[in-house]
């Protein structure tokens, strides 16, 4: 059976308890496809609630099991779930007992804490657009058996597993800051998948709020005075019953004390064992303990039941919170039904079948309650899903129509559209709207970075716990796109500080008019500078320098050149990038920069990787050519701490062109047994490495003959990448061609010189054969010739290029570049031939 839908907003939820927390999806209008869940008394509580489109979505099992994991993917397939429609959130809830500070009866929980395991299984198997575990406060650090059967902590096993896919964020937060009305400090995990641009986690993460009293939140509530009372009109606030010798322990206590505070010892709670008394333990410090109406209400345990949990007494009432009250402290809507009765039937009965009602049905509500997700963050994390996937289409081609129709290529178009729409539409799409009509910021070489690769960067630069007061410098700042994912990112620093610096003026310009769209906390502060960063003086110096500089050589402008060039270390390059690597490592502690790819192994960088090496690298971020939509170039991205040495310490390695994140330790992949760093080294690499002798060649590459000096017929054939074969020459009508004797290039003086080895150029299907007579190359292949010293080679050692192992040792060699492949006296250093045994 195939349900047929309108493309509906989907979600799955495991480990889901009565469904609290994900009630808040079906609240934004989300039809939940699959609700997991081990309790069969939980899961009734669901369908009292109608959570699940069809029955069949209800599924009570063990999600370790293959059975349970095959219930699932049948109802996504009645759902034609898969990576054409893919499934919208999947919500991972695992028990927390082996986790919580709370539960002090820990054994062996590495088996259970591996169902976060599972979780993360079926993240990868189903691939959603985001997903969302919720934990306890220890929950990233906790060990768990991973994939691979290491055991490692949860953190990173969600990152090695699914930050190949997914942009990540990871906060421990009390949600009563978020909108829910009690303290509730948790583990909050957003996965937004790389697919989705223009979206990072900090996109949908629950607003901020204004904190509630407990007066706040329940002051308008009946009392409860007497054992057993139930509420005439609403059979939840109640008066749970307790031993009555324990009224004597709590009665007398004032707010924000406990029944240990008492000083009268028959007060203090205790058990008599065989006439002697015993007096309780008080662990938490927290238990028999009496609330304060002027402060939030505590947070929600599962024992919320009895006198001797957490923070269970009501401000005035001698007894425990009620149904009624616990389900106002956890935002959980009064239309949500605890029983297939409706709640005013309930209201209606008497006294006595109310108390038989409660009976039966008030631990499994109370217990529910306590496990639960408030349903206020779900509901708006879920809003705001909604509202980015509906707004989905609003893509580069409406952008495009908003430039045209108001005519943003005019810089005071531009400034006055920007200023106008700062409330109407979100900052992405005017820094977008803005770059894309700014002309001169790409003919500077100053590409438009999206949020979400802003993201890859931010989310790992130093935690904000790391700083009372942070100063942050974007170099190169165009419109702002890191603005806004920094402030997300220290929003709770005492004091942030950022200056931002650009050349153009225009670009300045036009963010102060985007900036009002950002809601800037009262601590952040961002000064303009208007000015060329690599010739500005700085007064001060900065904990973190993020940025995009631009990719631009300088070609003609001899009198600039010389000026950057002064004080440089690699004064062998013209490209800037280089100059804005040197300046930052001097201003900053921490230093992350989007750079090309050619930084890894061009020969022009061998000076500034050197330089580099003298710091302690956290992250490299390899984008390929995912990292600027529409510019056929390849980056990458890394984060440095100049204050710190390199030693054993491992880089967290982030690639989009392999799905994958891992760890190198530094040394290992910037080994100086290389021409360059080696980001994918591994143990096949290096295996390879042990057979082969290298550095026997010297390259040389053709940079003077075009299509104009050839032609069909000639006395000197001139070969190109394609005539290459493995120990042949390929004819090929068409494209063969051909300059006579008389021309003065440079590849002549390799005229019939029979150790000449010619290889492709800018290819991953490495094949290599001797140069034949009357022979010469363009610019497509490198011609190899042996270094002094250099045992003589024949075919048999060409033949071994065109082979499967050294063509993936290769692509490794090369950091699996597509475009910075150019054979160059770096990578032909990887041109190895056999050792002899």
């Amino acid at each position: 059976m195939s349900v047929k839908t309108n493309n509906p907003l989907t979600y799955i939820s495991l480990f889901s308890g009565a469904g609290i927390g994900c009630h808040g999806f079906k609240m934004e209008g989300f039809k939940c496809i699959v609700t997991q869940e081990l309790l069969e008394k939980r899961l009734r509580i669901q369908k009292y609630n109608n959570k699940c489109e069809l029955e069949s979505g209800y599924i009570s099992g063990d999600i370790t099991r293959d059975e349970t994991k095959n219930k699932v993917f049948k109802e996504l397939d009645k759902w034609n779930i898969g990576l054409d429609k893919r499934l919208d959130v999947l919500i991972a809830t695992p028990p927390c007992q082996g986790m919580s500070v709370a539960n002090h009866k820990k054994g062996n929980e590495k088996t259970r804490n591996s169902l976060v395991v599972e979780s993360i299984k079926l993240v990868n198997e189903i691939k959603p657009k985001f997903f969302i575990f919720e934990n306890v406060r220890t929950f990233l650090n906790t060990i768990c058996t991973d994939i691979d059967g290491k055991d490692k902590k949860i953190k990173e096993a969600i990152e090695i597993n699914l930050a190949g896919n997914y942009h990540i964020v990871y906060q421990v937060i009390n949600f009563k800051d978020y909108g829910c009305p009690s303290s509730r400090t948790r583990t909050l995990v957003i996965g937004t998948n790389k697919v989705l641009k223009e979206m990072t986690p900090y996109s949908i993460f629950p607003e901020i709020r204004k904190e509630q009293s407990l007066r706040e939140v329940i002051g308008h509530l009946p009392s409860l005075n007497n054992m057993g009372d139930i509420c005439t009109n609403d059979i939840y606030h109640n008066f749970r019953k307790y031993e009555p010798s324990m009224f004597n322990w709590i009665k007398d206590i004032k707010e924000g004390q406990s029944a240990f505070d008492n000083k009268d010892p028959l007060k203090i709670p205790h058990k008599v064992i065989d006439g002697i008394i015993k007096y309780n333990e008080n662990k938490n410090s927290d238990k028999y303990k009496r609330q304060f109406w002027h402060k939030p209400a505590p947070c929600i345990h599962t024992r919320n039941d009895i006198l001797a949990s957490q923070n269970t007494i009501h401000p005035t009432d001698d007894r425990v919170f009620s149904i009624r009250e616990l389900m106002i402290m956890m935002s959980i809507p009064d239309e949500f039904k605890w029983s297939y009765i409706p709640f005013n039937e309930l209201c209606s009965l008497t006294h006595s079948e109310k108390t038989e009602f409660l009976k039966k049905e008030e631990l499994n509500i109370r217990h529910s309650i306590g496990e639960a997700v408030p349903t206020i963050i779900f509901q708006s994390i879920a809003a705001k899903i909604r509202d980015y996937l509906s707004n989905i289409k609003f893509e580069e081609r409406e952008i495009k129509k908003l430039i045209d129709n108001y005519k943003l290529f005019e810089e005071n178009n531009l400034i006055n559209f920007v200023s106008e729409n700062n409330q109407k539409y979100k900052y992405s799409v005017l820094s977008k709207v803005s770059e894309l009509s700014n002309t001169s910021r790409s003919e500077k070489k100053a590409y438009y970075t999206s949020q979400d690769i802003c993201f890859s960067i931010i989310k790992d630069l130093p935690d904000a716990k790391n700083f009372k007061s942070i100063r942050i410098l974007e170099p190169s700042v165009g419109v702002g796109n890191f603005i806004p994912l920094l402030i997300e990112k220290y929003r709770t620093v005492e004091n942030v500080i950022i200056d931002v610096v650009d050349i153009d003026s225009i670009s300045l310009k036009i963010l102060k008019s985007i900036i009002p769209s950002l809601r800037i906390p009262k601590n952040v502060k961002i000064n303009f500078i208007h000015d060329d960063f690599l010739m500005h003086t700085f007064d001060n110096k900065y904990d973190i320098i993020v940025g995009n500089p631009p990719f631009k050589k300088i070609e003609n402008e001899k009198e600039l050149l010389s000026r950057y060039k002064t004080d440089v270390f690699n004064d062998e390059t013209n490209n800037i990038f280089s100059y804005f690597i040197e300046k930052t490592i001097k201003l900053g502690g921490v230093v992350s920069l989007i750079t090309p790819k050619s930084l890894l192994n061009a020969p022009e960088f061998n000076k500034t990787r050197r330089l580099l090496n003298n710091f302690r690298f956290y992250k490299l971020t390899d984008y390929g050519e995912f990292g600027f939509k529409g510019v056929k170039i390849e980056t990458i991205s890394f984060i440095i701490n100049t204050k710190k040495k390199p030693r054993n310490n491992k880089i967290i390695i982030e690639s989009y062109i392999k799905k994958q994140v891992f760890l190198k330790t530094q040394k290992y992949i910037f080994s100086d047994e290389f021409p360059y760093w080696i980001i994918y080294r591994n143990d096949f690499f290096d295996s390879v490495c042990t057979k082969l002798n290298f550095d026997i060649f010297n390259a040389y590459r053709d940079r003077q003959i075009t299509k104009k000096h050839t032609k069909a017929f000639g006395n000197i054939r001139v070969l190109k990448s394609r005539n290459i074969s493995s120990n042949r020459i390929l004819n090929i009508t068409g494209y063969d061609c051909y300059i006579d004797g008389s021309n003065s290039f440079g590849v002549l003086k390799y005229l019939n010189r029979k150790d000449a080895v010619l290889v492709p150029n800018l290819t991953y299907n490495p094949r290599a054969c001797f140069l034949p007579k009357n022979s010469i190359t363009d610019g497509s292949v490198a011609i190899l010739t042996l270094k002094n010293g250099s045992r003589p080679i024949n075919k048999n050692d060409l033949e071994y290029y065109n082979t499967k192992e050294f063509e993936q040792f290769y692509s490794v060699a090369r950091n699996h570049g597509t475009r910075s492949l150019n054979i160059d006296n770096n990578s032909v250093f990887f041109f190895g031939i056999k050792k002899k045994i």
